[in-house]
């Protein structure tokens, strides 16, 4: 999904089985984990193939697409702008029984990607009040909504926000990964158009994980020294210097196969 999301999006041609998989064999993916990973995608509904002759050729869907450019947009926009806060926090209440896992499981999954973490079983938090209408649809579509509650308040005089950020995300955790991040790419520097290729892959595939892990809190609510800061630097800085020669890489390898399916 890295790969499709940096390259095949904004170019917007189908692309061959062999790019995909001569790409991923540079990121150390074997073949047939590659057409499996292809596979999978497609039986998601996220591509679609086209076959000519015995070659095929693979576009995303209309919800590939979509998926992409939502995912793209958070991607790319994460860590640019230090957040302004109003000292108000919307609080959601969700039951879910223990019995129903995968509900579980997906509600989870949703509600931190839109930046929510939960300080107690079944109570839910943000301080971006604006994320309601997105927790709304997230709960509409997991069939909640009816059942649960949201709040939008300040803090009280009992205990402090502080406490609340570490109870609801694991921010020790998170910036323990960062550092791996900051030391992993800081001092790397790509040669040629296969190691650009390679090292923009890898960092935007280590960066997408952190709007997952990273609620983006605003200053008040984060520790002293919080290295997520450096390395949303780190990360814009590489991406923009290193994008021009990856793209190019990866265009020069899809038209490299486009002119050999035209050889008589």
């Amino acid at each position: 999904m890295t790969v499709l999301g940096e390259y095949a999006l904004p170019h917007g041609a189908a692309v061959w089985t062999s790019t995909l998989v001569d790409v991923l064999a540079l990121l150390g993916i074997e073949e047939k984990s590659a057409r499996q990973a292809l596979a999978r995608t497609a039986a998601e509904g996220w591509l679609a193939a086209h076959r000519e002759g015995r070659r095929v050729r693979w576009h995303l869907t209309a919800p590939g697409r979509r998926l992409l450019s939502a995912g793209a947009s958070r991607i790319y926009s994460f860590g640019r702008e230090e957040r302004r806060w109003d000292q108000r926090w919307l609080v959601l209440l969700v039951t879910v029984p223990d019995v129903k896992r995968e509900l579980r499981h997906r509600l989870r999954t949703r509600l931190a990607w839109a930046g929510f973490g939960t300080p107690a079983p079944g109570v839910w938090v943000t301080p971006d009040t604006g994320r309601e209408a997105e927790a709304r649809q997230i709960l509409t579509d997991l069939g909640l909504a009816d059942q649960s509650m949201s709040f939008a308040a300040t803090y009280g005089s009992i205990g402090c926000p502080e406490f609340v950020a570490r109870q609801a995300w694991e921010l020790d955790a998170v910036a323990a990964r960062y550092d791996e991040f900051i030391a992993r790419f800081t001092g790397l520097q790509p040669a040629t158009g296969d190691e650009t290729l390679i090292a923009q892959t890898l960092l935007v595939h280590e960066w997408r994980r952190f709007p997952f892990l990273d609620p983006g809190l605003p200053h008040e609510l984060l520790p002293a020294g919080w290295t997520g800061i450096t390395a949303a630097r780190l990360f814009h800085g590489r991406h923009a210097e290193w994008r021009p020669g990856a793209q190019q890489r990866w265009a020069e390898r899809a038209d490299s196969l486009d002119r050999l399916s035209a050889c008589p």
